[in-house]
């Protein structure tokens, strides 16, 4: 990739996995950002340069390609034979910062690795997609809502261009001590990282930088079709802004965020709060024909790149249709999709995840 200073945060260069496409598919791209949390300060941003996740010095060479990247088509009917790239994860700000830390010996280039990446998949046939789709989960689920936009421009108005957001529906929520746990962590994500410049201007000219860095803020103003996949409770902010130990400091929650079956009933209440608070951030996005949605009642982080929850026998469904379906359905314009499952425990197909 020939971009200036487009590199992870220990300047190392950035990269990605591409599976080529054939047949009906040698012309259709699926672009898959990779998740994996921010780093909000420079200690944090420091730790992650020894790590995949700000280095690709420690990244592997080739990953399995499951789910939405499958090549077997009884694994992922839809998007089997497209060109599938996987573009690695190594700058903790959602691919959206770009400014430097000479002292930490720290690059965020989150905004230049995307651009370097977009330019030299061009270069190697995307541009002549007919068909492409944008997708992420978690923090790469929030960068496809983020860059949702400008992939669209990057090609001629006869191409069909959407974007998935896997997990990506991070709500700027209370949390159980009553403060923002995620709200103070992704304004150090903003303020260190240079995010600012990189966010939509229809949300900065009205709102802080750290409000568009929450999906709700952007959502409704994106104009690219856009469907948004996420579990009601979503197992990453329930641990980490819901009730995270630094909220829970006697541990009142500690059982409950491992295991939803051990959470008390107020627990529970409060948790359905949250799932009603994601309802509501999803309104007006939802009123629009071209969007997509399946908000499924699990206890679920990253739908889409595991098969048993993508395209399995006994994958997740809501009304007798599983998520590949559903989203190959929006995705070929076969049927709208907005489906919102009734509240926990009314889903008994959930994978629902349980930690140690």
């Amino acid at each position: 990739m020939s971009f200036d200073h487009a590199v992870c945060l220990d300047g190392t260069l950035p990269g990605y996995h591409w599976h080529r496409g054939y047949g009906s598919g040698a012309n259709s791209w699926l672009i898959q950002l990779e998740g994996g949390g921010w780093c909000n300060n420079v200690r944090t941003c420091v730790y992650r340069k020894k790590t995949r996740r700000g280095s690709s010095t420690y990244m592997e060479k080739q990953i399995p390609f499951t789910g939405i990247l499958s090549d077997k088509a009884e694994q992922n009917p839809d998007f089997f034979n497209w060109n599938r790239v996987k573009l690695r994860y190594c700058d903790g700000a959602s691919f959206t910062g770009d400014t430097e830390n000479k002292a930490a010996k720290l690059q965020f280039r989150g905004q230049r690795i995307w651009l370097a990446a977009m330019e030299d998949l061009m270069s190697k046939g995307m541009r002549n997609a007919k068909q492409a789709l944008l997708s992420g989960c978690s923090a790469g689920g929030l960068a496809s809502i983020l860059h949702c936009d400008e992939f669209r421009n990057m090609f001629p108005r006869t191409s069909k261009v959407k974007c998935l957001s896997d997990a990506g529906l991070f709500l700027d929520a209370v949390d159980v001590s009553g403060g923002r746990t995620l709200r103070s962590l992704y304004n150090g994500v903003v303020g260190l990282q240079g995010v600012q410049h990189n966010l939509p201007r229809i949300c900065t000219i009205r709102r802080d930088p750290t409000s568009c860095f929450f999906p709700q803020n952007l959502i409704s103003n994106i104009r690219t079709p856009l469907f948004i996949l996420n579990a009601a409770y979503d197992s990453w902010q329930i641990q980490s802004s819901i009730a995270p130990p630094s909220a829970d400091p006697h541990g009142y929650w500690h059982e409950c965020r491992l295991n939803h079956a051990k959470c008390s009933a107020s627990q529970m209440r409060f948790l359905q709060g949250f799932r009603i608070e994601m309802l509501n951030a999803i309104k007006g996005f939802s009123q629009s024909r071209e969007n997509g949605l399946f908000i499924n009642s699990c206890f679920a982080h990253c739908q889409t790149e595991r098969q048993d929850t993508w395209f399995a026998a006994n994958s997740p469904e809501i009304r007798n249709k599983a998520i590949a379906i559903a989203v190959g359905d929006w995705y070929f314009d076969r049927a709208g999709v907005k489906i919102i499952d009734c509240p926990y425990p009314c889903d008994k197909s959930c994978h629902n995840l349980v930690f140690k």
